[in-house]
């Protein structure tokens, strides 16, 4: 499902198109921007959403077997709650 098709879906339940746009993009961009400040945004059944620093390292290049500087940078992380996990083990 891609971004296209959860409006969609969300548009069968509040009756507006325009409506579900707004609110996906709302949410979306509330969690990135939390996010993105190192916040936690910790959804209830469904997971968390944090910033996680990775240290510098040395890695090598497959192709040559050079070795190359990585340098330290944050990514985001998503860790799925437990009812979210039991729905997809078929568990709910």
């Amino acid at each position: 499902m891609n971004k296209r098709e959860l409006v969609d879906a969300i548009s069968e339940r509040l009756g507006s198109k325009k409506a579900a746009a707004e609110a996906v993009d709302a949410i979306l961009e509330t969690i990135q921007d939390a996010v993105a400040k190192g916040d936690k945004v910790a959804i209830t059944g469904f997971g968390s959403f944090e910033k996680a620093d990775r240290p510098a390292r040395t890695a090598r290049n497959p192709a040559t077997g050079k070795t190359i500087q990585v340098p330290a940078t944050s990514v985001p992380k998503f860790k799925a709650g437990a009812d979210f996990k039991n729905l997809v083990a078929g568990k709910k």
